[in-house]
């Protein structure tokens, strides 16, 4: 089996995956790059984040990179252990551990941060959610570190 790439490249690739297909969804939705990111900074600084101009769009690629970091290290610290011990292909475990990173986002940390919904009533927003965490996070990370072991 080949070499797993370090956890930074990792991070560094599904954080950029992720926040790119948020950026140019805000773009589709008519919003700004900056809006967006002035939006994940309020999470952890609070609504005034949103009137920060470029430094709270900062503190928002900031944050969304951090949230990132820990997706990553939770998985490439239990994942591979996990799968030796199910031996689900890497595919199946990338998709669970997207949907598991959606529930934790969408059903627990923006309804306690912000009073979203759960689930959302729109359900194509819900899916537009979905989608990256499965696909820019799950998937890539499984591909990266699971994929010689079992096909």
């Amino acid at each position: 089996m080949a070499a797993r790439p370090s956890p930074l490249r990792a991070w560094l690739l599904c954080g950029t995956l992720d926040i790119a297909y948020a950026a140019l969804w805000s773009i589709a939705a008519g919003g700004t790059v900056g809006g967006m990111l002035r939006g994940v900074a309020k999470g952890p600084f609070g609504d005034g984040a949103a009137g920060w101009g470029p430094g709270g769009a900062v503190a928002g690629l900031a944050t969304h990179y951090a949230i990132m970091g820990a997706m990553v290290a939770a998985f490439v610290g239990f994942a591979p252990r996990w799968s030796a011990r199910t031996g689900w292909p890497w595919w199946l475990t990338g998709t669970l551990y997207g949907l598991l990173l959606y529930l934790i986002m969408n059903a627990a940390v923006l309804p306690l941060r912000f009073g979203a919904p759960f689930p959302p009533a729109d359900p194509v927003k819900g899916l537009v959610a979905l989608f990256p965490h499965i696909a820019f996070v799950g998937l890539p990370l499984a591909w990266l570190y699971l994929r010689g072991d079992k096909q």
